[in-house]
């Protein structure tokens, strides 16, 4: 449980500590900015340990952030991230005890302040007992704890715009004390990998954002739930129950399974999560209220850190980064997913990775945010807020339908202002998206690969395949290894990539031409796409050893192979669509079943068409 800090009055400007929370409440010593937090991270800070201090700002960018201590300015260099919202963090590694100041600036002026105090090493350390319920919701989801959970969700996937960033699992990320801004919160070593009751950190594309919330909300006090939810069907978007949240009693736990630990019960409120998550989960209908997520605005202030992506077939991506355009680059909205490898990426926003469409009956797409549970009463469950409320509610990003109105020419034209709300010239554009295309094709040589080392290590036994459109959503072995929704998606990248000379006709607006004329800028792109087509590409292992190299020329050129290349029964050669008769085929020396390639024949027209089957 959070404690909470008394109240401090500092040259007539109140300051409320709570649970390492500040606000600005009016013209002082302290600034006048009631849009600044500042948290301090561990729950209860002891001396010659570090102390996280993070400065969250919804308005605009902070500068830094200075600290005084017992012994006058200690030197803390924060990291300052953009928004909104906008955040410094700093660190102090090997506090003394006593009182310090933390200042947040702006401009050089203090835009917020907060007296933290460090106890003595060896003074006992509050922490979280174990409770009749999973864990206790002990403040609200409000705008200060959604802004956090925005920065935490930043920071916890943070890289150079052009550097690859990717982990096996989420694991990696959630136990590296600089990425994890809740890094040891509670003081239970809970994020050490060591403790014994540490929980596993795997989640697939669905339960990845369900996975973060729930470890903010855990760590911060903070009521979370998640519903049981159908499927849906070809006529009909998924449809949920009511939330099972963390004030759900473990009484009804069987006696051998009863957490002993606060940490144990948490590890327990997982399993039940990766129990009950899966892909129709996001899918749910738009103008449904009885769902976790709720579909939000498409402005910038909306589309922050933590929000969602649920594509029309079941992907989710979850929004992480805004990269603002300059002069010389192009803007980047980034974001990461889950596979069912477990490995987490990060990605950039463009039609390849974001599968938009409109008008479907099975599914409500778009993005989306989690939709927050009111805090509840006395001795009752949290509350869901439902979208009326949501739509004029300033703590919350507004729910909007509008991406159902939207057309996806039109959504990707709106999105892509957004990322450049100057536009971008026609070349840089091209080259952006040429640079995602080999970006998926780097993370596929990576799916591929593992599972070539299952096929070793298992003695090359044959996986099932699924029958129809079961190809696509299925568990085991199939699930882990086959790459249709990702080559799906890689076939839908080619078209973008193909068709950007002609976008520039259709659709002006959205680049910078410089007073020439768009079928005079789409002939200038033909040429430049046959030059870099052959200098950009990837290279894999063939199954004799050897590297074999392909040019993003050479993978549009068997387009048609990746309709058929999914199967990890074939060897690797098919699985980058090596031509028949070809040189490069020639050291396969593994193929799927003739039952199992006659299937994937029938089903070439969802691939070439670049549509998932209904269910």
């Amino acid at each position: 449980m959070l404690r909470a800090q008394a109240g401090i009055i500092a040259g007539g400007l109140v300051l409320l500590v709570a649970a390492g929370l500040v606000h600005a409440r009016d013209a002082g010593p302290c600034g006048d900015s009631p849009a600044v937090q500042i948290w301090v991270s561990p729950e209860t800070p002891m001396a010659g340990e570090p102390v996280r201090l993070v400065a969250v700002a919804e308005d605009a960018g902070l500068d830094g952030l200075t600290v005084r201590g017992p012994a006058g300015v200690v030197a803390a260099t924060p990291v300052l991230r953009g928004g909104p919202p906008w955040s410094a963090v700093a660190m102090l590694d090997k506090p003394v005890a006593g009182r310090f100041q933390v200042q947040a600036l702006r401009g050089g002026r203090v835009v917020a302040c907060q007296t933290v105090t460090v106890a003595k090493r060896g003074s006992e350390r509050p922490q979280r007992a174990l409770g009749p319920k999973f864990w206790p919701t002990t403040r609200p989801w409000d705008r200060a704890t959604e802004n956090l959970y925005a920065v935490f969700v930043e920071a916890l996937f943070d890289a150079p715009a052009g550097e690859t960033l990717s982990f096996p699992s989420l694991a990696p990320a959630l136990r590296d004390p600089r990425r994890n801004l809740l890094w040891g919160h509670l003081g239970l070593r809970e994020d050490d990998p060591k403790t014994r009751e540490v929980p596993p950190a795997e989640p697939d594309c669905a339960d990845l954002p369900y996975y973060l919330r729930a470890h903010f909300a855990w760590k911060m006090g903070l009521p979370f739930g998640m519903r049981d939810c159908s499927r849906g069907t070809a006529t009909a978007p998924p449809k949920c129950g009511p939330p099972f949240t963390n004030e759900e009693s473990l009484a009804a736990v069987p006696a051998k399974s009863a957490p002993k630990t606060a940490l144990g019960a948490f590890r327990l409120f997982l399993r039940k999560l990766g129990n009950t998550v899966h892909s129709g989960s996001g899918r749910t209908g738009l103008a449904d209220d009885e769902t976790d997520y709720y579909p939000v605005k498409l402005t910038r202030e909306a589309l922050r850190p933590g929000v969602i992506y649920a594509d029309p077939y079941g992907h989710v991506l979850m929004i992480v980064k805004w990269i603002d355009e300059t002069a010389t680059s192009g803007g980047q909205l980034l974001a990461v997913d889950g596979q069912p490898d477990n490995s987490v990426a990060r990605k950039r926003f463009w039609e390849g990775t974001f599968l938009f469409a409109s008008g479907l009956a099975s599914a409500g797409p778009g993005f989306k945010a989690f939709r927050p549970l009111a805090s509840p009463a006395a001795g009752g469950a949290p509350v869901a807020i439902g979208g009326a409320q949501l739509e004029r509610d300033r703590r919350f990003a507004p729910w909007s339908r509008e991406q159902e109105q939207l057309a996806p020419d039109a959504f990707y034209a709106r999105m892509g202002k957004l990322v450049n709300p100057r536009g971008l010239d026609a070349s840089a554009a091209y080259q952006e998206t040429l640079a995602a295309l080999v970006e998926q094709l780097t993370t596929r040589t990576g799916s591929v690969d593992n599972g070539e080392a299952f096929m070793r290590q298992a003695k090359n036994p044959v996986v099932p395949m699924p029958v129809g459109a079961k190809i696509f959503e299925t568990v085991g072995p199939w699930e882990d290894y086959a790459t249709p929704s990702r080559d799906l998606r890689l076939i839908i990248a080619m078209n973008v990539l193909l068709s950007l000379p002609d976008r520039v006709v259709r659709h002006p607006e959205l680049f910078v031409l410089s007073d020439q004329k768009p079928d005079t800028v789409r002939t200038e792109l033909l040429a430049l796409h046959q030059r870099l087509t052959r200098e950009r590409g990837i290279e894999y292992r063939r199954s004799d050893g050897s590297v074999q190299k392909l040019t993003v020329a050479d993978v549009l050129a068997r387009k048609s192979g990746f309709e058929v290349a999914y199967n990890p029964n074939d060897c690797v050669e098919l699985r980058w669509a090596a031509p028949e008769g070809s040189a490069e085929l020639a050291s396969c020396a593994r193929h799927a079943p003739e039952e199992q390639r006659a299937r994937m024949e029938q089903h070439r027209v969802w691939f070439r068409e670049a549509r998932r089957p209904s269910r």
